[in-house]
């Protein structure tokens, strides 16, 4: 295989692995703090639609930005009032904030289907000579956009933030002993509240990226299950931030490579599968409670909590 072909892939894999990166950055935030939010999909649906539609009228992407981000952050809005305030089951709430994110996202953006971005609204990669042209990495790290360099910034913060501070702890008691965070007069509420609409809005940043710089043509299901992919992500990662960036580009390497195969002859069918299959195996290891206590999954993850 030609150096040029592995640069290609490398570049293409960072891209596609963007979305995924920042999705999972937000629900490992959420899920730190106990709170289980299965829907990213219809948050970053629903941001992508809105992204597109106001940087395609206001021709101002940063402003499509902003509103899409805000949009998703009133999902994840909701689903802290059901989960947090009702205590009701976050696993049917999250379900059902997938399918509305989703239907709205449909609904609004079916006058636009087809429609493009004019060049001068998207974030086009852009070449940084004369560092441009180093072999292998000159391409993946300095030929990118301003929400590539946004969401490595993202990660070291949120990492630094969540693993090394004060705050990080008491976010990381709260999923894993809340009553201890109550006992030392910590709002436990205030907390899962703060950490849910923060995955709210980078599960929206993440779908702006989608309808702005990654794909900048409205199609239906933009967002093609990434979301879910985002969920896994966070297992296999660990809850942590930095892995996350790891299993991101990971993810987003094998989709870019499965174009690259397909054109010299292997099965487009299992390539395009294959990293849904992963996903599978994940979620469902993910979904045992053994699996979960081994690998560390916050104790408290989907329990609502009552003062005793």
């Amino acid at each position: 295989m030609e150096l040029s072909v592995v640069e290609n892939i490398i570049w293409v894999g960072s891209r596609t692995a963007i979305p995924l990166l920042l999705a999972a950055l937000g629900e490992i935030y959420a899920e730190r703090s106990g709170i289980l939010n299965l829907g990213v999909e219809g948050m970053m649906a629903l941001s992508a639609a809105i992204s597109f539609i106001v940087a395609f009228q206001t021709h101002n992407a940063w402003l499509g930005i902003s509103v899409g981000v805000l949009s998703a952050m009133l999902l994840s809005l909701i689903h802290g009032f059901i989960s947090i305030s009702l205590r009701s089951n976050q696993v049917v709430s999250g379900l059902a904030i997938s399918m509305l994110g989703l239907g709205l996202s449909s609904l609004i953006g079916r006058r636009y289907v087809g429609a493009q971005l004019p060049p001068d609204v998207r974030f086009l990669p852009t070449p940084l000579e004369p560092f441009y042209g180093v072999p292998i990495i000159g391409k993946f790290l300095f030929d990118q956009d301003p929400i590539f360099y946004l969401s490595l910034l993202l990660t070291f913060l949120l990492w630094f933030l969540l693993s090394r501070t004060r705050y990080g702890l008491i976010i990381r008691s709260t999923g894993g002993n809340p009553s201890a965070v109550d006992a030392a007069g910590i709002s436990v509420e205030r907390v899962r509240y703060a950490a849910t609409l923060l995955g709210g809005a980078l599960s929206g940043l993440a779908g702006s990226y989608l309808s702005t710089s990654y794909n900048p043509v409205w199609i239906e299901g933009i967002t093609a299950g990434r979301g879910w992919i985002a969920i896994s992500l966070v297992i296999f990662s660990l809850w942590d931030p930095a892995k996350a960036l790891l299993t991101s580009l990971l993810f987003g390497t094998i989709e870019a490579a499965s174009y690259t195969l397909q054109a010299l002859g292997y099965s487009q069918w299992l390539l395009s599968a294959l990293p849904y299959l992963m996903t599978l195996v994940i979620l469902t290891l993910g979904s045992s409670s053994r699996f979960r206590r081994r690998v560390g999954a916050p104790r408290y993850l989907g329990i609502p909590y009552e003062r005793e």
